[in-house]
């Protein structure tokens, strides 16, 4: 992920995940500030995203892709609640992007097992990789 405009992308994808069940939570939103800082999003860019539509661009490698659903994955977790609308949103996201369902749904559980919400990057990757194997 290179350019300003994917980078926005993806804050934009998270902008509308983050909405999925119906609110806005602060601890959402500061996740989503954090990432947008991280990502060195403009402040009116990171405003104009929660006004306009959603739009998708593809993820061009598996790793990126990977990154993506886990910082979704974190977003959803950030207000600790789980709804039933964002684990159905994440999944409709991560088979829209090509990853293997039963790495997503063993990742997301090992989250929620998670005392801290997290896995590890080495987890992550492993998880998704033996799906190749």
């Amino acid at each position: 992920m290179n350019t300003y405009e994917e980078k926005l992308n993806l804050l934009a994808e998270m902008v509308a995940f983050s909405v999925v069940d119906g609110k806005l939570h602060d601890r959402e939103l500061e996740f989503l500030a954090l990432i947008a800082n991280q990502f060195q999003i403009d402040k009116d860019d990171f405003k104009q995203l929660f006004h306009q539509e959603q739009y998708s661009e593809v993820i061009k490698t598996e790793f990126q892709r990977i990154q993506q659903f886990y910082r979704l994955a974190l977003l959803m977790h950030s207000d600790g609640t789980l709804h039933e609308r964002e684990k159905e949103a994440i999944h409709e996201i991560g088979i829209t992007m090509g990853l293997n369902p039963f790495a997503m749904k063993r990742v997301l559980k090992a989250m929620e097992l998670s005392t801290t919400g997290m896995v590890s990057p080495d987890f992550l990757l492993e998880v998704f990789q033996e799906q190749l194997n």
